[in-house]
């Protein structure tokens, strides 16, 4: 699993970045949100995610929201 923050969202279309700890952007679709609706989703908000190849490059998977301890 990979960790990080929602770096921007395109709500009217639907898919966002995902900028990961190691300070690259992962693109992400609404789709791949796991017990989470996209309207829900704010910039800068702790998530965890799989990275998956797909023809335009990586894109993160199975979306998860990291809760505050």
């Amino acid at each position: 699993m990979h960790t990080g923050k929602i770096k921007k969202l395109v709500r009217e279309r639907g898919f966002g970045f995902i900028s990961d700890t190691d300070g690259r952007e992962v693109f992400f679709h609404q789709s791949s949100l796991i017990d989470l609706k996209f309207e829900a989703l704010t910039e800068e908000q702790s998530v965890e995610f799989e990275v998956e190849k797909s023809p335009k490059g990586p894109r993160a998977v199975n979306i998860r929201v990291v809760q505050s301890q």
